[in-house]
């Protein structure tokens, strides 16, 4: 196997999984450690550097970090029976919401309103993450942004569409008006119904962040007759949100599975429903909505009936009764793709007095001129490039929904983050198809001989649940938060399972003397001395055999004995008990740190971020 330097940056790049996972490259295990010191400002501003709205994301990210977490790796090949069972990630997600939570007044660290204007006009149509995001990122450089939202308040979906239980206004309101007091202009309660006129006042660049305004409906028989009682599940929400709906029927259905049919069935129950049921034409496993957003619905009382397909709204005297569903499974054609069968079954009809259909989302643009120059595909969304996110007119721009369909909040400040560079780079004359480097840095960790500058003893605690208020038990209250979130102790507890996998073990083969010390302490045997060959063949002839194929392994070049050094990486705990053991120094714990460039590089005024 061809010798890997493990001292190369690009390697730590990939190392470090979940800031990697995340699609705004959030430093994730160094706000954990800040928050493990006590430092939850300081954790909070590595978060806003980032993602922007920490307080949110901790209580509504999808958490694409998680899954790539090597702390559930780790507990599935080295941990207890117990975690082996079901083996957990670190709760990233809610400790996002800790230091957000705990963090005190941080408006002082806010980057402040740019002293002088540079005369370039920015207008941002819908105030969602997207747009508030490149609001954020160019504001303190002198642009002057504007940003238009059809409702009265900042925040699109993730106010008209997240229901409070979930996210307290309050939240919401914090973190935009972050943005908003930067010298942002906002004016609510304007819809943009024009993108020609927009053009014609004068921006000298255009960001479209208005998300994917329009649900989709279903035309099946029965569907006029009983309009009054099918709901499109956002309209639905937002109605909710505004105080026009403020009950629902007893027996309520639900069609759909992704996140919004959670919110919807979850709130229906806190409106007076007391017969609340998801339906999905896929399998429970291939539903789009979060495990967790699965569970918390069914332990809220509400059953997921899989593989039935709607055939028809079933009504009696212009009144809804109930729905007709096919029976289906899942099968393959001759091609190898899925598709659902019908199983021969009866129908099943389900009685109700609502339906609520949350089957998919559609962007709409009608208020786009097509002569503008802006290309549309044959679907109906704009050609938007996928790193500048510039649309074929160059200076109008997409991010979020709007640009790539749905997703969630945490891809649209990432769009946001990367718009913003392109109009930075456009305004400047640059090319925004150059997109700036990150900063990298690369530091020891060793202080004396057995001490560190972060703890690496690692935690065998299994992950610690979230509690839930008890008010909100009752299910009567649309505004009671369900989740308090950690406090201070239990998420200093959660903070230790973190296994700190930006401190990197660096080996010398210059320094190694092979007297294979580290080998013996080490907790995992993931450390090995062999001779080198194929990687298949390779693996097979570890201390521990590597039987995750997925994760590269590391290999020296070859020692004096023309033995090389090999380290699974999958299963390292990063303990440095190796570079403690090594006599000769071959072994360090160094630092990966990992900085994306915002726009305006070294022009952005400090946030007043602290590294750990």
């Amino acid at each position: 196997m061809e010798p890997t330097d493990i001292r190369n940056p690009d390697t730590f790049h990939r190392v470090v999984d979940c800031q990697w996972a995340c699609p705004a490259h959030t430093p994730v295990p160094e706000y954990i450690r800040l928050i493990a010191a006590g430092r939850h400002a300081d954790a909070y501003m590595v978060n806003w550097a980032s993602n922007v709205f920490p307080g949110i994301l901790g209580r509504t990210c999808d958490r694409p970090c998680e899954p790539a977490c090597r702390r559930g790796r780790v507990e599935e090949n080295n941990g207890p029976a117990s975690m082996r069972e079901k083996p957990e990630p670190v709760a990233i997600c809610r400790l996002k919401r800790v230091c957000a939570d705990h963090k005190g007044d941080v408006r002082a660290r806010m980057p402040k309103p740019a002293a002088r204007r540079n005369g370039r006009r920015i207008a941002c149509v819908g105030a969602g993450p997207s747009s508030l995001t490149v609001a954020r990122d160019l504001a303190p450089l002198g642009y002057a942004v504007t940003v238009f939202e059809a409702d009265p308040k900042a925040g699109g979906f993730m106010r008209t569409q997240v229901p409070r239980f979930r996210l307290p206004e309050s939240v919401i309101d914090e973190e935009t008006g972050y943005i908003l007091d930067m010298g942002v202009e906002f004016i609510g309660g304007t819809r943009i119904d024009s993108m020609r006129t927009l053009l014609e006042q004068g921006y000298d660049a255009v960001f479209v962040g208005s998300g994917a305004p329009r649900g989709r409906d279903l035309d099946l028989p029965g569907r006029a007759e009983c309009a009054a009682g099918i709901h499109v599940g956002l309209d639905w929400l937002a109605n909710v949100y505004f105080g026009h709906v403020t009950r629902v029927g007893r027996r309520v259905l639900v069609l759909g599975g992704g996140n919004t049919a959670m919110d919807c069935c979850r709130s229906a129950r806190r409106l007076g429903g007391e017969d609340v049921t998801v339906v999905v034409r896929s399998g429970f496993d291939e539903m789009k909505a979060s495990p967790w957003e699965k569970e918390d619905a069914m332990h809220e009382g509400i059953p997921i009936l899989d593989y039935r397909v709607p055939k028809a709204f079933e009504h009696a005297s212009g009144r809804l009764t109930g729905m007709r569903f096919e029976r289906v499974r899942a099968g393959y054609d001759a091609d190898g793709r899925r598709r659902l069968v019908p199983t021969g079954e009866p129908d099943d009809v389900i009685a109700c007095d609502e339906v609520l259909i949350a089957v998919g989302q559609e962007n709409a643009f009608p208020w786009i001129e097509r002569d503008l120059g802006i290309d549309f595909d044959q679907w109906g969304m704009p050609v938007v490039d996928r790193i500048t996110h510039q649309s074929t007119l160059p200076h109008v721009l997409f991010g979020g929904d709007a640009a790539f369909g749905p997703k969630n909040i945490i891809w649209a400040v990432a769009h946001g983050h990367a718009a913003a560079i392109s109009i930075d780079r456009l305004l400047q004359g640059g090319d925004t198809r150059a997109r700036p480097a990150p900063g990298v840095t690369l530091d020891s960790q060793k202080m004396g001989i057995h001490e560190w500058r972060y703890d690496n003893a690692v935690s065998h605690d299994e992950r610690f649940a979230v509690p839930w208020s008890e008010a909100a038990k009752k299910l009567d209250s649309m505004h009671v938060e369900v989740e308090l979130g950690f406090d201070a102790a239990t998420a200093w507890k959660e903070t230790r399972r973190c296994l700190n996998c930006d401190v990197q073990t660096v080996f010398t083969r210059d320094k190694c003397i092979e007297c294979d010390a580290c080998v013996d302490i080490c907790p995992t045997d993931c450390i090995t001395f062999t001779a080198n060959g194929e990687e298949a063949e390779l693996r097979t002839r570890l201390t521990a055999p590597a039987l995750n194929t997925g994760q590269p392994l590391y290999v020296s070049g070859p020692l004096k004995t023309s033995r090389v050094m090999v380290k699974d990486e999958d299963v390292c705990l990063h303990c440095g008990l190796c570079a403690e053991r090594c006599p000769t120094g071959a072994w360090d714990m160094q630092k990966f740190l990992l900085l994306e460039t915002r726009a305006g590089g070294d022009r952005r005024p400090s946030c007043g971020r602290e590294a750990a």
